[in-house]
């Protein structure tokens, strides 16, 4: 028997999500990094991204990237957020490339390579705007020069992020930017980098329209492989899948209750004030889950006429009222997910997962 709350996970569906984005990728040239934090890299999530094509994993976590590397993927892994100095050793344990845009990082990282005698990869990053992880464009020569001095480590690339902390867009004119920052460096140094590595989902929408700069050559696509979307745009991506990963909370009580909460109103248990609109008698469930485990506003519920209210850490509660079917105590109610309520479902171990796989023919 299935345990609530649980997460149910469509292998075949993620399969064919990366598939279908490495196939549209690789018509301009361009490689996919398949991001797993989305989904607290399972193992078998990581495994049907393999199995669609993909070829390197990317992770924030060296914990995640631990663990796939111990499931003995077959796979190269990147470590896409900056490195912490305390943790250079198991960057080197677990991540075969890594984002960089400290100095004084880099430097552990070529000592402790040294010591194991083995060389690691590292693409520098580039601040074009999002305010975020990254050295300024005008640094790039002199950083550069001093990780060229350095052994044990070896420079593959730069790179750029979008829409993550500011919200600037990816656009053909900045990501023009980063491909003659590259020449630039080229030119100066003159070496070859392989990858100058573009962004994540929202970039795709420039590889659809075709006007992605031609030697922008590596995506880190995450929610567009796992969820169908381009959550920046609010759009769902041609040819892939939407209900990757189904949530199912269950019901533990239903009444009929009024809207408006009688008595005088303080915060919250999460130190906000609630805010309720008199709507008279209504119908309601509460479901065994809470904020604990979900990001609240990213659930979508499947069936129409269920309306969240609210949460507490342990409790959702949906008016049901405008249902057409019948609930009660013990009935399930399943929910697709947005990216934040993803995340959340994924790390919390109250959440049960279940996986699902289309059995090969013999």
């Amino acid at each position: 028997m299935k345990r609530n709350p649980r997460l149910d996970i469509y292998l075949d569906k993620i399969k064919n999500n990366s598939n279908n984005i490495k196939a549209l990728c690789l018509k301009h040239g361009i490689g996919v990094v398949g991001i797993t934090k989305g989904c607290c890299a399972i193992t078998e999530v990581g495994q049907a991204m393999i199995d669609g094509g993909i070829n390197i994993l990317g992770d924030s976590r060296i914990e995640n990237l631990k663990g796939l590397k111990k499931s003995e993927l077959k796979v190269e892994t990147m470590l896409i957020r900056i490195p912490m100095l305390s943790e250079v050793d198991r960057v080197l344990d677990w991540a075969d490339i890594s984002l960089n845009s400290e100095i004084s990082v880099i430097k552990s990282l070529s000592q402790e390579a040294l010591k194991r005698k083995t060389v690691h990869k590292i693409i520098m990053m580039i601040d074009l705007g999002d305010l975020r992880e990254g050295i300024m464009p005008d640094d790039a020569l002199q950083m550069v020069g001093e990780i060229r001095r350095l052994p044990g480590v070896k420079l593959i690339g730069i790179g750029a992020n979008f829409c993550c902390i500011s919200g600037v867009m990816p656009t053909r004119k900045n990501l023009t930017k980063l491909v003659e920052l590259t020449e630039e460096i080229e030119n100066n140094f003159h070496i070859n980098l392989e990858v100058i590595s573009g962004g994540s989902t929202s970039v795709l929408k420039l590889v659809e329209d075709d006007i992605i700069p031609d030697r922008i050559n590596q995506l880190r696509i995450g929610v567009g492989i796992l969820l169908g979307q381009d959550d920046v745009r609010l759009r769902n991506l041609a040819g892939t899948y939407q209900d990757t990963f189904i949530l199912t909370a269950e019901v533990i009580e239903v009444q009929e209750k009024l809207s408006l909460p009688q008595g005088e109103i303080g915060r919250d248990a999460f130190g906000e004030i609630p805010v309720f609109r008199d709507l008279g008698i209504r119908k309601r469930a509460i479901l065994a889950i809470g904020k604990q485990d979900i990001y609240l506003n990213s659930l979508i519920p499947l069936k129409e006429g269920i309306k969240i209210v609210g949460a507490s850490s342990d409790h959702l509660i949906v008016d049901i009222t405008d249902f057409k079917e019948e609930v009660k105590v013990s009935d399930e109610v399943k929910f697709r997910l947005n990216y934040p309520a993803l995340l959340s479902a994924t790390t919390s171990k109250y959440v049960k997962k279940y996986f699902y796989k289309k059995k090969e023919k013999k």
